[in-house]
């Protein structure tokens, strides 16, 4: 009973957060993308889009959290499909929840989460979660030593109905003179990806968090097994810059990305040139160099961004 009302109460704060103006989206990032429609059959096959349409350093450059919001779905995905994980990150980074250009996710995110949990109330039509994450979610801590990441809330004050007592015992770390809360631990390791099975991914996995220090029943139930049972999985697309995906109960929520400004300003550079990064994670047997040059038979089905 106590659960059923901390969980009515964690809707009712979510639909009273304060709601910001949306923003145009800008134009995708300039790189090669394959043709597609709504049809499934008319979409490329991630292995061929891959093979075709290798991301060059020079392609992967051009990619910033903020043209990310330009992209439709679609064109997200690809860009996903053609990275590999790189390094599993350390540190913190600065995160940020994206819906793309047309997309319908926003409604489709609140039908998931209102059944997710029972009594969890989700409203304020399709834009409310966005803003919602923009508004106490600032990305994630990751500590790769132990395997583990907890997530960064800057503002308790939509949580502190469910929070419960005793919140001077929640971590709390400075990040950039800004004070953060740590909730919502994880493990990370390298798995299978949701979207391929090519290589894997950077998983940040929720589900069975109860055993690590510092967990706390209440919020942090809400993202586990007993909750929304989200499942995250990221892959970089330079240093210090990674493209994520959230999954609720194993279906596709929305997007986000994650970015520390020291490690891109310190490897970017190197990056760029070189095009070689650590991967913690198995890149499958079908990674090949990008081309800076690819011939004229690969470009058929190379369409430009608008």
């Amino acid at each position: 009973m106590r659960r059923a009302r901390w969980l009515m109460s964690a809707g009712f704060a979510l639909s009273q957060a304060v709601l910001l103006g949306c923003q145009g989206n800008p134009d995708p990032p300039q790189i090669p993308y394959a043709q597609s429609s709504e049809q499934y059959s008319d979409k490329m096959d991630l292995a061929r889009l891959e093979h075709e349409l290798p991301l060059t350093p020079a392609d992967l450059m051009k990619i910033t959290p903020e043209n990310l919001k330009g992209a439709t779905q679609e064109q997200v995905d690809q860009i996903y499909a053609r990275l590999t994980a790189g390094p599993i990150p350390d540190g913190a980074y600065d995160g940020r929840m994206f819906f793309p250009k047309g997309s319908s996710e926003r409604a489709r995110l609140a039908e998931i989460v209102g059944g997710g949990i029972k009594g969890f109330i989700v409203d304020r039509k399709a834009a409310t979660l966005e803003h919602i994450g923009e508004f106490i979610w600032k990305g994630k801590v990751f500590y790769r030593n132990d395997g583990v990441l907890r997530n960064r809330i800057q503002d308790l004050l939509i949580l502190k109905p469910i929070v419960g007592p005793n919140v001077e015992q929640i971590q709390k770390i400075d990040v950039d003179g800004k004070d953060a809360w740590l909730l919502f631990p994880a493990k990370l390791y390298c798995g299978q990806s949701l979207l391929d099975g090519r290589r894997e991914s950077v998983i940040i996995d929720y589900a069975f968090t109860d055993d690590l220090p510092g967990y706390r029943e209440m919020p942090d139930v809400l993202a586990g097994r007993e909750g929304l049972d989200i499942r995250d999985e990221i892959r970089m697309v330079r240093p210090g810059f990674y493209l994520g995906r959230a999954y609720i109960k194993k279906v596709f929520a929305l997007n986000f990305t994650l970015y520390n400004k020291a490690v891109a300003e310190k490897e970017s550079p190197a990056f760029a040139s070189s095009g070689s990064v650590a991967e913690d994670c198995w890149v499958g047997n079908q990674r090949l160099p990008a081309m800076a040059h690819k011939p004229s038979t690969q470009q058929a089905r190379v369409v430009e961004t608008h």
